[in-house]
């Protein structure tokens, strides 16, 4: 079971990129997704996340600017992020609630950095 992320990048202040992340192996089910960002020398936090049902909660920092979406289908979960601010530069992990034939807990993919400069 793993978690693969893509997407991220250099932009410049005020653009978008979109993170997306895949879920593939032997899973039984998937509930909560989400988004962390990690800055070093900074506890690691939630960006955003997604139910299963599709209620979503975003951190106060990105509200209004970041948006969470996913597809139960395909098992992925993406990030659409707008109006980027240098702070937003971080490495940014996928995360997802699941039940596989191991349990069921947390995975995380292997983080994609985004950098927000000019």
């Amino acid at each position: 079971v793993q978690l693969v992320e893509s997407g991220g990048g250099l932009v410049q202040p005020g653009g978008s990129l979109r993170l997306s992340c895949a879920a593939s192996g032997s899973i039984f089910s998937i509930y909560a997704m989400g988004w962390y960002r990690h800055v070093p020398g900074k506890l690691r936090e939630l960006v955003a996340g997604i139910t299963s049902s599709g209620r979503t909660n975003y951190g106060d920092s990105v509200k209004g600017r970041f948006t969470i979406s996913r597809d139960n289908a395909k098992n992925t979960v993406d990030l659409q992020m707008n109006s980027l601010k240098p702070e937003d530069t971080a490495v940014y992990y996928c995360n997802a609630h699941m039940a596989t034939p191991q349990g069921t807990g947390d995975y995380w993919g292997q983080g994609t950095q985004v950098t927000v400069s000019s």
